[in-house]
């Protein structure tokens, strides 16, 4: 997933690289090691995860000078155009304005600098054997997302956004991920761990704002299982947008 998410993105020694919502790091780890010599500077809302994403690069990556501050995206601590480059990745589906966030971040970037953005799709989900019940699952959390203000489906979105918000030289490739029998490592970790598990955890919640029945939720949760296993077949696509501020 690394690979299919991070090719292509390497920023210059000693260029300044804004991460804005960077969890616990995860990204921010392969930034570090794409990008020697680059100033990372990673922003986040949460401290808690700020302190679980700081001891995960101290453990992996103990020798990355990485600059962490707690802030939210719409009130940064930075000047204008203090960043050469941006690095967006699945933030802007939790947004109930996207567009205002990137132009937000585009005063933060120096002209000639370059956004790059990733999100999902819940759209691009494809299943063997189809299940109308784990499409209906899935689309418990599309709902639930919409309801506090994100969009699942904003992958398919970032072209227009990006133009929106006043970038240029806009390009975004679909990265499409399959996975069947013949790749275990992604049966586990994409489709079980990371796809099957966000939509597992939704459950009460969507219980609770009555998208769903007991009954329906466990057939379309164990329906979703059914593709993790033998003779079955998971397609997701995540979308990857690189835009520029030109001068």
């Amino acid at each position: 997933m690394a690979a299919l998410l991070h090719e292509g993105t390497a920023y210059p020694a000693g260029s300044r690289v804004l991460e804005v919502g960077c969890g616990i790091g995860a990204q921010t780890a392969h930034l570090v090691a794409s990008s020697p010599g680059a100033r990372i500077v990673a922003v986040d809302v949460n401290e808690a995860s700020l302190g679980q994403a700081r001891a995960r690069l101290a453990a992996d990556s103990p020798d990355a000078e990485v600059e962490w501050h707690c802030a939210d995206l719409f009130d940064l601590p930075f000047s204008d155009a203090s960043f050469d480059h941006l690095f967006v990745c699945f933030v802007l589906e939790h947004l109930p304005d996207p567009q205002r966030a990137l132009l937000e971040l585009r005063r933060l970037l120096r002209p000639g600098g370059t956004v790059t953005a990733i999100e999902g799709d819940h759209g691009s989900v494809l299943l063997h054997p189809d299940s109308a019940h784990a499409r209906a699952a899935i689309d418990c959390q599309v709902q639930l997302q919409s309801l506090a203000g994100g969009d699942a489906h904003i992958g398919r979105r970032l072209q227009p956004l990006l133009a929106e918000a006043g970038y240029d030289g806009i390009t975004v490739q679909a990265r499409p991920v399959y996975v069947d029998q013949n790749r275990p490592e992604l049966v586990e970790g994409f489709t079980r761990n990371t796809f099957i598990a966000m939509i597992e955890s939704v459950g009460s919640d969507a219980l609770a704002a009555g998208l769903t029945t007991s009954a329906d939720w466990r057939r379309g949760v164990a329906d979703l299982h059914r593709v993790a296993e033998a003779g079955g077949t998971f397609h997701y696509t995540f979308f990857k947008a690189l835009a520029a501020k030109l001068p």
